[in-house]
């Protein structure tokens, strides 16, 4: 859930602070790019998590923290952590609060239950924790399942933030 301005705690079963809050990471992290899945069940999810645990030090390179937060209970994010052995925070949001609360896109509410091209979106969220209070920096909100950025580009946006 957000406990205030951007900031949230949820359960982390992964590596980083447990519960996970942006004001629980070192103060030396000037970027958190945060990753919304749509579900347990999504193959695109669970391809981009290997992905980015693949990437992770070309993240670390650029002073950011990648953090990966899925709409489902503990135990099933368990399984994905146990079966990908993720190196950066993977977050149970349950209730999908926290999701919610940073406008990840829902298609076609219930129906989202029923197909896996209804629900929920991915969406990609870059923080800039430089200053004061964390502010959004950049946002991708995908339309699709397979609508989301290529890790090049966020890479590029770091390093564009970085610069300027």
């Amino acid at each position: 859930m957000v406990t205030h301005g951007l900031d949230f705690s949820l359960p982390n079963v992964s590596a980083g602070p447990d519960p996970f809050s942006l004001s629980a990471l070192s103060d030396d992290i000037a970027f958190v790019v945060l990753f919304f899945q749509r579900d347990f069940y999504c193959t695109n999810c669970r391809s981009q998590v290997q992905d980015l645990s693949d990437r992770i030090e070309a993240f670390h390179d650029r002073n950011a923290e990648v953090v990966s937060i899925v709409p489902e209970p503990v135990d099933r994010v368990e399984e994905w952590q146990s079966r990908y052995d993720l190196p950066y925070p993977l977050l149970a949001d349950p209730d999908a609060a926290v999701g919610d609360a940073y406008d990840q896109p829902v298609r076609f509410g219930i129906l989202g239950d029923l197909s896996d091209f209804f629900g929920r979106m991915p969406a990609v969220l870059v923080l800039d924790r430089r200053g004061e209070e964390p502010e959004i920096a950049a946002t991708h909100r995908g339309r699709s399942t397979f609508d989301r950025p290529e890790i090049d580009e966020l890479l590029a946006e770091l390093d564009e933030l970085r610069e300027g």
